[in-house]
């Protein structure tokens, strides 16, 4: 096992980006906090649309087009989010696992070394959560590029660099030939997608079906359902030495070096993003692929430029701040809860909103994300008022310690 390996490029905290004692930096916690809440946007049509997680697959949970109001306020709110604030939070796992590294080298602990009980404990948390929660988990996809990228950080710059441009050209390569087959196919339609393109049963296995059946399904297809990361997994690996690039080149920082990267980012990200992003849109659900995966990364790189200047503009913390801020720092918990409260509130298990209120589509899919939203912030305030770290963070402290210890 060796230890961290020191290069000019490689200073414990990256340059430009100072750490502060208290080991945070304050943009990192809103980004982290507007990552979760974002891919909520995205994740909320899920739960809520008819049989939610399978659905998908089905092509009934994907845009309606605008040729209304309804149909075009749901449009721009999930094309605004869909795969933007997933990706954004990707490029923050990957700051995290920097942040991780520079911690080590400063202690003169050896890399990965104990990093990868972390990952493997991450894994763990994202399997039981996609047992018992929502299918379309990111924590194990997360954590299996962890324990790659992680032996990366002890390799050289250029190492890292020609990993990272290898990984996106096999991802611009395997949605190319994906989104082929799509055209190929001919799947694309109208682009409305109603409950008749999801078979009945699923439908209600959601809406009225017990837990131990839901669990049983996911487990049953869980090849099918998590075919997502294996998919993406040249993007992961980018994104996630993207996150490192940008770290250590003092993205992040508050002084004038950290402004001058993100307003790069934001100018490129978005100008390149959006535009893109249109043109998908304009092409049709066959294209959906290239919106998600190509287009999406290239505008939550805008976001954070976005996100960065107007944080930098902000001269006192308001509850919006601080509630994001909180949410930042109990980012695990706060994405495991947000899923929970969702299917407690639209499935069958629960309240069953998505049925009762199918036809009050998308108004009341878009209350459900801004009250969601509400409670993670208000409860993660006022959880750190009285604990240093969320639930979910504290028991991986914990079961990490008693690991070590054992």
């Amino acid at each position: 096992m060796t230890a961290p390996a020191r290069s000019t490029s490689t200073t414990p905290s990256g340059a430009g980006t100072p750490t502060p004692a208290g080991g945070r930096l304050p943009l990192l916690d809103i980004l982290r906090g507007v990552a979760i809440l974002g891919t909520l946007m995205t994740n909320v049509w899920v739960f809520t649309g008819p049989g939610a997680e399978w659905g998908i697959l089905e092509n009934a949970t994907g845009g309606r087009g605008f040729g209304s109001l309804p149909a075009a306020a749901e449009s721009l709110f999930q094309r605004m989010a869909d795969g933007k604030f997933l990706s954004m939070l990707t490029i923050l796992f990957g700051v995290g696992l920097a942040i991780q590294y520079d911690s080590a080298a400063r202690r003169g602990q050896p890399w990965p070394g104990r990093y990868r009980w972390r990952a493997l404990f991450l894994f763990a948390e994202g399997t039981v959560h996609f047992v018992l929660v929502f299918a379309w988990d990111v924590l194990m996809g997360y954590a299996v590029t962890a324990l790659l990228v992680a032996r990366l950080l002890n390799r050289s710059d250029r190492a890292r660099r020609r990993v990272m441009w290898w990984a996106a050209g096999l991802h611009l390569v395997v949605m190319g030939l994906l989104t082929a087959a799509l055209v190929a196919h001919g799947s694309d339609g109208d682009g409305a997608g109603d409950r008749e393109g999801v078979s009945r049963d699923i439908v209600d296995l959601y809406a009225h079906g017990g837990y131990p059946d839901q669990i049983s399904f996911r487990l049953e297809h869980a090849l099918v359902l998590r075919m997502e990361p294996v998919l993406s997994f040249g993007l992961l690996v980018f994104l996630f030495l993207l996150g490192v690039r940008l770290f250590r080149a003092g993205a992040f920082g508050m002084d004038e070096t950290g402004r001058r990267i993100r307003g790069r980012m934001l100018g490129w990200g978005l100008g390149l993003g959006v535009p893109l992003t249109v043109v998908v849109t304009l092409a049709g659900q066959d294209y959906t692929l290239l919106g998600r995966y190509c287009a999406a990364p290239l505008v939550a790189v805008g976001y954070i430029g976005l996100i960065g200047a107007v944080v930098g503009r902000v001269r006192r913390p308001g509850p919006l701040t601080t509630g994001l801020v909180s949410v930042g720092r109990t980012a695990l918990s706060g994405y495991v809860l947000q899923n929970l409260l969702c299917v407690l509130v639209s499935y069958g298990i629960g309240l069953g909103l998505a049925d009762r209120f199918a036809s009050a589509r998308p108004w009341w899919v878009m209350g459900l994300w801004a009250a969601v939203c509400a409670v993670l912030m208000l409860g993660a305030t006022l959880w750190l008022r009285r604990f240093r770290n969320g639930p979910l963070e504290s028991v991986q402290k914990w079961a990490l310690r008693r690991g070590e210890s054992g």
